[in-house]
């Protein structure tokens, strides 16, 4: 297993940018033309996104050998190469509909190079469980102008453009938006693609149960005393940092000891009045200064383990938190 030089700090950058200082270089992922009425304006698609993950191996506990995963026939321990391999549809247990490359080629979209605007909607109409993948939207060489006239236009209209596009071998449907002369492009999902609540069985009891009046009044008053205004930046992957934490102290050497967590206790209907009126004594007490801060969760003690091999110190700098 390859040891991590000293002082090198994992990177979490995305596949479609280069970080220079504490700078992202753009690299388009894609190149077409925003098309509506006789308009088309030349763009550079880019991710808005730079993933954070940290990459997991699988290894053997025992000697920390890399685990490879081999494509088999079911049934054998034969490899099959990949150009034997092609799709099919499973119609009954067993039973498949074989779809060769030609045919599933055939049925390829049509890859466009056009951004083909539909209509025009205001944001508010809807609803952000359709929303997927944010990317920006940059102009090509010699579309400065274009590409600003239609940025200022839709900001001073305020309104989305729905449109759908051909990225990556699959049709889209997707939402333009204008903001500080910016144009961004989030993919959406079609509508069949998103289940309505009234199609899932158990979510909600058939018989909603009674609500009182002085509930709710109290269950407004708490949500009104935690309203704030959205800051992007005060949240973070805490999950994340603890990983990285732990990953580094293992490299280190040090012991180890796991914490148990501890699944938070529904609260019962007849509690429901006591715990909003101590919420917002709580929520209250924190804003005139006097409040304390939450219990930390008890860590209980479990079995202690090390790195599988010794590793020379890496940074103790954590990753920021994406922004």
């Amino acid at each position: 297993m390859t040891a991590a030089r000293p002082g090198a700090h994992p990177r979490f950058t995305s596949n479609e940018t280069i970080r220079v200082g504490d700078l992202l270089m753009a690299r388009a992922i894609w190149s077409g033309s925003i098309s509506f009425g006789l308009l088309n304006v030349p763009v550079k698609l880019y991710s808005a996104v730079a993933r954070r993950n940290i990459a997991l191996r699988e290894i053997r506990e025992s000697d920390s050998a890399r685990i490879k995963h081999r494509r088999v026939a079911e049934g054998t321990d034969e490899e099959v190469p990949y150009e034997n391999i092609v799709k099919a549809y499973e119609i009954t247990p067993g039973q498949y509909v074989p779809l060769s490359k030609d045919e599933m080629s055939a049925l390829a979209p049509e890859k466009t190079r056009a951004i083909d605007v539909k209509d025009f909607v205001d944001l508010e109409e809807i609803d952000p469980i359709y929303f997927d993948s944010p990317y920006y939207l940059g102009p090509a060489e010699g579309a400065e102008k274009a590409y600003s006239l239609l940025a200022k236009a839709m900001e001073a209209s305020g309104k989305v453009a729905i449109a759908r596009f051909v990225f990556r071998n699959k049709e889209h449907l997707a939402a333009l938006r204008a903001n500080d002369g910016v144009l961004t492009l989030t993919t959406m999902r079609f509508a069949d693609e998103v289940v309505p609540a009234g199609e899932m069985e158990d979510l909600v009891p058939d018989k909603a149960p009674k609500v009182e009046k002085k509930e709710q009044e109290m269950a407004e008053r708490l949500i009104e005393s935690l309203s704030t205004g959205f800051d992007p930046a005060a949240y973070r992957d805490e999950y994340r940092e603890e990983l990285m934490s732990l990953i580094e102290r293992k490299a280190e050497g040090k012991e180890i000891v796991a914490s148990e967590a501890e699944a938070p206790t529904a609260t019962k209907a007849p509690d429901l009045m006591a715990a909003l009126e101590e919420s917002i004594a709580a929520v209250k007490g924190k804003g005139d200064g006097g409040g304390k801060a939450a219990p930390r969760k008890k860590k209980a003690a479990a079995k202690k383990s090390k790195a599988t091999k010794s590793k020379p110190k890496p940074s103790r700098s954590k990753s920021k938190a994406a922004r």
